[in-house]
């Protein structure tokens, strides 16, 4: 293409040296030659391409030549070590072949021995197999013990909690029977030198009275000063709703004369507590629900002695004042 535009450039460069051309003529050549020139720049920049094309290639056959270069030292690096491989197979082959050997003869040579091993073997894995039982048994009786432990833990507790309850509830007892005995001595004070006693015993408030403060020998009607202290102690009792109330009636062991009211000890204890638990209900403030009255005749005597003294002591009446425990009762019958 080249070679063809400068033939044209010749062609029109000789024409125009050796003489004039029509105006025609001219301008066809000089279409041409500007024709010329355009392929020539065409031609330029593909011959610029093919240029940089064939560099490009030239640099990929390079670097495909290195990598064709290190594959070759790379597989005769591998087939190096495939060689040295194929020794050390060999030689472990061989190595096996004599341990298998060895093994061989070991076995021909030592059947009762390892007959012996396996027996023993067999010996041990069964008394594992015994002891793994026993572990078993141990561990389900150990659940066993540990829920039971466990129930007797909670019940314990609960135990605990009752107690705790009850103590309480003593406690609470105990004060009121306190608060109440201080109440009952504040209220009676001054007949103390008449033969009144109050004391607590077994959570409970005894109001004793001798008989020399209450009746005469062998009557069931209660002296004045005997009402007068009833009335006190019937205004701390009303007070006091909570408390149980009973009246005892106690004589000595001298025999009682029958008479036309009373026929025995028994009966004069018996009547002489229900005079006093009249005058206690004369306070409209103590219900009769709260009363109970005992005849207790000779058989719980203060001083067990046939003397004067001591049968003078025993002749009594006592009235025993006791806080509610139902809320106890509930605890206890919860148990």
């Amino acid at each position: 293409m080249l070679l063809k535009i400068k033939s044209y450039l010749f062609f029109i460069f000789f024409l125009i040296v050796v003489g004039c051309v029509p105006t025609k003529q001219f301008e066809d050549l000089q279409q041409k030659n500007d024709t010329c020139q355009d392929d020539l720049e065409i031609t330029k920049g593909e011959n610029k391409n093919l240029i940089v094309e064939n560099t490009e290639l030239n640099s990929r056959l390079d670097i495909m030549g290195n990598r064709l270069k290190d594959l070759r030292e790379d597989s005769l690096e591998r087939e190096t070590k495939l060689h040295s491989i194929d020794i050390k197979y060999d030689k472990l082959n061989r190595q096996y072949g004599d341990l298998q050997q060895a093994q061989d003869q070991l076995l021909s040579g030592n059947i009762t021995e390892t007959k012996k091993l396996l027996q023993e073997l067999q010996n041990t894995q069964a008394g594992i197999i015994d002891k793994e039982d026993r572990l078993r048994n141990l561990e389900d009786n150990l659940r066993s013990e540990q829920g039971k432990l466990d129930k007797y833990k909670k019940e314990l507790e609960e135990k605990n909690i009752r107690l705790t309850e009850l103590e309480d509830i003593l406690y609470k007892k105990d004060s009121v029977v306190n608060a109440l005995k201080d109440k009952v001595s504040g209220a009676l004070m001054g007949f103390e030198d008449m033969g009144l006693a109050v004391e607590m015993k077994n959570g409970k408030v005894y109001v004793s009275l001798d008989e020399q403060l209450l009746f005469k020998s062998g009557s069931t009607i209660v002296d004045p000063k005997g009402v007068s202290a009833l009335k006190k102690l019937a205004g701390v009792l009303a007070s006091n709703p909570d408390i149980s109330i009973m009246v005892e009636g106690h004589t000595d062991d001298v025999p009682y004369i029958s008479g036309n009211t009373i026929k025995d000890n028994w009966d004069l204890s018996v009547k002489r507590a229900t005079a006093i638990v009249r005058i206690l209900m004369e306070n409209k403030q103590i219900s009769g629900s709260r009363i109970v009255a005992a005849g207790r005749s000779k058989y719980q005597p203060v001083i067990n002695s046939t003397a004067p003294d001591a049968r003078r002591k025993n002749r009594r009446t006592e009235i025993i004042l006791t806080p509610k425990l139902d809320e106890l009762f509930q605890i206890l019958e919860s148990n």
